[in-house]
């Protein structure tokens, strides 16, 4: 797992996909979020919106990052 750090004291589940070089289009992570193949936390979540804090993890196909401050 590698941490990736952000800029405030949260980020989306959809730019931080970006960010992280979990996916490689915004397309991407829009899709794949509303398949079900994005966890934070251990958990499937479907909003692309979903706000991210320092220590959440999120995981796709077995790739994980976690959001760290910067």
């Amino acid at each position: 797992m590698r941490d990736v750090p952000i800029d405030g004291d949260m980020i989306r589940l959809g730019q931080f996909l970006k960010l992280a070089d979990l996916i490689d289009t915004g397309g991407e992570g829009k899709v794949l979020i509303a398949s079900g193949d994005v966890t934070v936390n251990g958990e499937v979540d479907t909003r692309r919106g979903r706000q991210l804090h320092p220590g959440d993890v999120v995981e796709v196909f077995g790739r994980e990052a976690r959001v760290s401050s910067s």
